[in-house]
């Protein structure tokens, strides 16, 4: 059994210590494919180096809305920074503009900039023929108005997915990919099987989004992509089938939706 995983983030400063040794031992136990996702401009140079160097490994970059610039006058100049990345991108690594979005959590006073880097990181999904990925917290009706408002071409995914109804509805009629973390599995979310069964099975995605959101039974502890097998085992029981069929179909989806024709090895 193989899994995919969609979104990691080895480029964190919680895995400077063991980094090799961690994303050996993630392929070793079934993860053969797994996202490293950035999100300001040195992580995402950061989760190119790490894509380049592992053939099972693809990039996103982008500036999430939790680092977003402080100013108006400095966004352009962070989208060009963006953009270069991706032009040094040599191998066909960097797979979606990601994490981006909207965070109203975290960020209650910068909303006006928040979305205007957001919509303009699509215009660079849009430029580039990429998806995006998306982070949204208490931040649902702008995130949607902006998708409708602002047509992503080839569509994306919203990554650790709220488990809100009317964001997956919504996310869903406009051809996104739903992605499950950490919290299907935790105990205090009494909406997960309804949510999880909302998604068709062909627009599931599993990820752990390490190494945070660790899922039970490891919640509390630094999270890996290695533990994408319990998300997996959870979406299973709520359906009613075998994580072999989760695992075999969530790989599938991600290859689709990020594009990625070549298996390991190839």
């Amino acid at each position: 059994m193989e899994f995919f995983d969609s979104h990691s983030h080895y480029n964190d400063e919680k895995f400077n210590e063991d980094r090799e040794e961690i994303i050996q031992e993630t392929y070793n136990a079934g993860i053969t494919k797994f996202i490293c996702a950035g999100y300001d401009i040195e992580s995402s140079k950061a989760s190119l180096e790490i894509a380049n160097k592992y053939e099972y490994v693809y990039s996103i970059v982008g500036i999430s809305p939790n680092d977003v610039p402080e100013s108006l006058e400095e966004i352009d100049e962070a989208i060009e920074e963006i953009e270069d990345i991706i032009k040094q991108d040599k191998k066909g690594k960097i797979v979606a503009i990601g994490e981006i979005g909207l965070d109203y959590y975290w960020n209650k006073e910068n909303k006006d900039i928040q979305r205007k880097v957001f919509i303009k990181q699509i215009q660079l999904a849009n430029k580039y023929n990429m998806p995006i990925v998306i982070h949204t917290r208490e931040a649902v009706d702008d995130t949607l108005k902006i998708l409708r408002e602002n047509i992503v071409n080839n569509k994306g995914i919203f990554h650790c997915c709220p488990l809100n109804r009317e964001l997956v509805k919504q996310g869903l009629e406009l051809g996104f990919y739903i992605s499950f973390a950490g919290p299907v599995t935790f105990k205090n979310s009494k909406n997960a099987e309804e949510i999880v069964n909302m998604v068709p099975l062909n627009k599931i995605l599993i990820e752990t989004d390490s190494p945070y959101l660790a899922p039970e039974p490891k919640r509390g502890t630094r999270n890996d992509c290695r533990n994408v097998k319990y998300i997996a085992e959870k979406i299973a029981e709520f359906r009613g089938i075998s994580p072999e069929e989760v695992a075999d179909t969530t790989y599938k989806n991600a290859k689709k939706i990020l594009k990625i024709k070549r298996d390991v090895g190839a």
